[in-house]
């Protein structure tokens, strides 16, 4: 679908996601006249419009664009126009904006991305707001990168904010996670599939784990993540995100709102989070994959005594009809041995273990959906080894996007495409959003121990017993 004209204002444009993400993304989409575009970066760096271009330039040609046509396509679509701090500093802003829909005889579209700390949220959209940024003739899209708000007070008054200037339809709360390609194939893969659909709920399946592994550590953003820690800043969007899609009942169509008032029912049928169902660890000096990373602790910007935690596992019950007494865990961690991030459905043993003749020998059927580093499907099975009747091996069948289509769309590239086109089915509604506050929150005042582990593991060991006396391991994990 080619995007209507319009004008692509980023606010916060001279940071690292404009350069790493938001350029090379457009650029893909819109290569080729497959649109109308025009990028105006705003920040308050003082710079020209050939500066911010070549800027532009440098990160297409690190994508993989070839630099003659990156200086013609940064030429033609990328502009810059700086803006005063306060509410009041988006008037030079907002006057070139109409000088470009004017100059280019635009409708009047127009996409305002804030590509900002999420302390600034508040103030630019006031700014935005003050300017008249959001009332051009076109359609408006405003665009806000997680986390939104800290907290549930602090997510309701951002909320609040949005809609003293925009209506619901408008703003898209993006989460990169969202993007991939295996997320959103996941819905298809339940309801399209009945063999799926019949199995998926509380008789066949005995836990779901979610878990989002990184291998490397707080790196250059120590100050900021140690104020955050890892409920904000990967639990209650990330993890919970997937949560939403995995426990998800079949919308009526598939809609945005149909599909988002589903994710929501899931979140108001969370049971309350007491603290013995949370578990946290802080990485301390290891070996990650060969390379030696030093303890959280030691990281430029961090408190030497942190309490900070930089992993955390939690058991989340969803009280409804389908999912009663199937616990899901969710694990997530920095520093961790491996690079993934997978979701895993164990389902329940057989009723009679016909192989081994010991019920504590049957083989559990493990569905994993793998959305990085290489997403697609594996299902683990049981199959008789030639000759002995009584020889079971366990064999993955497995999908891979990769394999069976070739080179996959970035995240952004997704969503920004998305954006484009207004369709919201990707973006974490304003209820939405509420709703997972309300349920971490009470989570971010627990005075829990935070238990160390060495970098390069799979996080503290007491992560284990958080699955419950006897239970198998963690499905993903060396």
């Amino acid at each position: 679908m080619r995007p209507e004209p319009h004008v692509f204002v980023v606010v916060g444009a001279t940071g690292d996601l404009t350069a790493r993400s938001l350029i090379p993304a457009l650029y893909r989409l819109l290569a080729d006249d497959k649109g109308e575009c025009y990028l105006l970066g705003a920040a308050t760096t003082v710079q020209d419009d050939a500066a911010f271009q070549a800027r532009g330039v440098e990160a297409l040609v690190g994508a993989g664009i070839a630099a003659a046509t990156a200086e013609a396509w940064a030429r033609d679509h990328l502009f810059y126009e700086p803006v005063g701090k306060g509410p009041n500093g988006y008037g030079g802003l907002i006057r070139r904006v109409q000088a470009m829909e004017s100059e280019h005889g635009l409708a009047g579209n127009r996409v305002i991305y804030l590509a900002l700390p999420p302390s600034v949220f508040p103030t630019a959209i006031e700014a935005i707001g003050s300017a008249g940024l959001q009332d051009g003739p076109g359609w408006t899209r405003l665009v806000i990168e997680k986390p939104f708000g800290s907290d549930l007070t602090s997510a309701q008054e951002l909320n609040r904010i949005v809609y003293q200037y925009f209506t619901e339809d408008e703003v898209y709360r993006i989460d990169h996670y969202l993007g991939k390609e295996t997320v959103q194939n996941l819905m298809f893969f339940r309801f399209a599939n009945p063999v799926f659909e019949a199995s998926w709920n509380r008789a066949l399946i005995e836990r779901v784990e979610i878990t989002v592994a990184e291998t490397l550590g707080v790196g250059t953003r120590g100050r900021y993540y140690d104020e955050v820690g890892i409920i904000r800043d990967m639990i209650q969007s990330h993890l919970t995100q997937l949560l939403t899609l995995v426990a998800m009942e079949p919308p009526p169509a598939f809609t945005a709102s149909a599909i988002r008032d589903e994710k929501v029912k899931v979140l108001r049928s969370i049971r309350g989070l007491p603290p013995d169902s949370l578990i946290f660890g802080q990485y301390g000096a290891g070996v990650v994959q060969g390379r030696a990373t030093p303890a959280y602790r030691t990281v430029a910007g961090v408190d030497p005594d942190s309490a900070t935690p930089t992993f955390a596992a939690a058991r989340v019950w969803v009280d409804n009809w389908r999912w009663q007494g199937v616990p899901f865990f969710l694990r997530t961690g920095k520093a961790l041995g491996r690079r993934i991030t997978e979701i895993a459905v164990i389902f329940r043993r057989p009723p009679v273990c016909l192989v081994h003749g010991k019920p504590d020998e049957c083989h559990t059927d493990v569905l994993y959906v793998t959305l990085q580093p290489d997403e697609g499907f594996s299902l683990e099975i049981e199959v008789k080894e030639p000759g002995d009747m009584g020889a079971a091996r366990t064999v993955p069948l497995r999908f891979s996007y990769g394999d069976a289509f070739g080179e996959i769309p970035d995240a952004y590239e997704t969503l920004l495409a998305d954006v484009l086109e207004g369709d919201q089915t990707l973006f974490v509604r304003g209820d939405e959003v509420e709703e997972a506050w309300r349920l971490y929150t009470p989570a971010l005042g627990y005075d829990l121990p935070v238990h160390p582990y060495a970098a390069g593991t799979w996080g503290p060991d007491e992560a284990q017993a958080l699955l419950g006396v006897g239970a198998r391991p963690w499905a993903t994990g060396d």
